[in-house]
């Protein structure tokens, strides 16, 4: 299987909302450039991104939808659902437990785990949520290589090895940890932090710029 760039992985699940929803209007072939208007990403770019997918779009009329639908969700292995496990279960949390656009994309949490007693033993969105102590003997036995990580920071880091020591091979990070890993283990860090203060800063530009 050939590596994809980063930022063609990113902007793939972009055209892949925007075909279905052309799908869902009737349409069944699109052209690069309709897709590069509809996403502010330059045509060349969004050739050189569906050239990954091995669909060749047919001259002077485009892309026929369906098929370029389904050759995004093989290349984003969104249509091989990989079942998953969560560790934390606070507000982050719970939030994604109730996401079900995870399983449309791919990603099916099985069990939920947490430290504190009140929570575990119980159901959220029909996934069970387990105390601590259970997660290595149900990694062992399920075969699970994925965990979402939504601990408290001073925790993520030792939780994180109890992942890999279980076989978990990659990591959704929701903490703001740098987590030391091996390199071979693949880490998706998602930093609400960093994203707030961009978010923060340009309300603040913009906010200066209208009182000037």
């Amino acid at each position: 299987m050939n590596a994809i760039p980063i930022l063609t992985l990113k902007r793939l699940p972009v055209y892949l909302d925007l075909l279905y929803k052309y799908q869902r209007a009737g349409m069944k072939t699109v052209s690069a450039t309709r897709i590069a208007d509809s996403t502010d990403v330059h045509m060349t770019q969004v050739r050189k991104d569906l050239a990954f997918t091995g669909v060749v779009g047919i001259p002077k009329v485009g892309h026929r939808i369906t098929e370029l639908i389904s050759a995004i969700e093989q290349c984003l292995n969104w249509n091989d659902v990989s079942s998953c496990f969560l560790v934390g279960v606070g507000h982050l949390g719970k939030a994604l437990l109730g996401y079900s656009e995870l399983s449309r994309k791919g990603l099916r949490i099985i069990a939920a785990f947490d430290l504190h007693p009140e929570t575990t033993g119980e159901y959220l969105h029909g996934v069970p949520i387990y105390g601590m102590e259970k997660m290595p003997n149900l990694l062992s036995r399920l075969h699970v290589h994925i965990g979402i990580l939504c601990t408290p920071s001073e925790a993520a880091q030792e939780v994180a090895e109890q992942m890999l020591a279980g076989g978990v091979i990659a990591i959704w990070n929701f903490t703001p940890v740098k987590l030391d890993l091996p390199e071979d283990v693949i880490i998706e860090n998602i930093d609400m932090s960093s994203s707030l203060a961009v978010l923060s800063r340009r309300v603040a530009e913009r906010m200066m710029r209208k009182t000037s």
